[in-house]
């Protein structure tokens, strides 16, 4: 399971309230300038930085994982009998952090953290393995990656140095995060390659755009404001920017693996 990043729709007016009641609570932040910074500068990049640490870390064991599945076939086979538990348990983490992060210690919640993280490792081994096998080679996975990584680094880029507000686009990517799922429910049934096509060029529109959104967010303070607690808002925020990356792969490898 891999598209299941919520966003808030505000954090708040600068130099005003950061919190917004849960993490999917609503203010009334516009899109307008961002003004004074809420926290310190210091502070800002002090949020960025331990939430992206965790979130290199989570992909590094998740990448790990992918290429343990993908040099061994008695992994490949596991991973392939457990495909729909492992899904099951993936949206069961997600949730569980993502709502129960007041609930949980920092600890606890960077240990779920990273058996999620190892279990979409099991899942992207299977499906970089069906890519390979599919074109021949690994060089659809490259080159997704690789785009991937220009593309979230570029917009994480833009999150963090905007002086506009991104919090006007959370109700509206929130909503684009609901249709992309049913588009991909109904086409199961389809089985279209044009709208195939469609949701992957929307998907990668989707999650470029909350990469920036979540990076503002976390550089604002709103995560510790909400949890009050700069641990565990660090484990929140690299579970939001590890789900943009893969998701934001995934979905290129849609249109570079489908494309030969």
């Amino acid at each position: 399971m891999s598209v299941q990043n919520d966003p808030n729709s505000g954090w708040g007016r600068p130099g005003g309230s950061l919190g917004p009641s849960g993490p999917f609570g609503a203010s009334n932040a516009g899109s307008g300038q961002v003004g004074a910074r809420p926290v310190a500068v210091e502070a800002s990049r002090s949020f960025l930085t331990h939430a992206f640490a965790w979130m290199f870390a989570g992909l590094l064991l998740s990448a790990g994982v992918a290429v343990a599945v993908e040099g061994s076939p008695s992994v490949q086979q596991f991973a392939l009998d457990a495909f729909l538990p492992v899904m099951l348990l993936q949206l069961v983490l997600v949730m569980g952090i993502s709502w129960g992060i007041n609930r949980l210690n920092a600890t606890l919640a960077l240990g779920l953290f990273f058996v999620y993280a190892a279990s979409m490792g099991l899942t992207l081994g299977i499906v970089i393995t069906a890519y390979a096998l599919a074109n021949g080679s690994n060089a659809s996975v490259v080159e997704a990656f690789l785009s991937a990584a220009g593309m979230f680094g570029a917009a994480a880029l833009y999150g963090a140095t905007t002086k506009r507000s991104l919090a006007g686009l959370g109700g509206i990517l929130f909503m684009g995060v609901i249709g992309l799922v049913i588009a991909m429910v109904v086409n199961i049934f389809l089985a279209s390659s044009g709208l195939d096509l469609i949701i992957s060029i929307i998907g990668v529109v989707i999650f470029t755009a909350l990469t920036a959104y979540d990076v503002q967010r976390i550089q604002v303070g709103q995560l510790v404001t909400w949890t009050g607690s700069v641990e565990k808002a660090a484990v929140l925020g690299a579970l939001r920017l590890y789900l943009d990356f893969v998701n934001l792969f995934l979905f290129l490898l849609r249109l570079f693996g489908n494309r030969r």
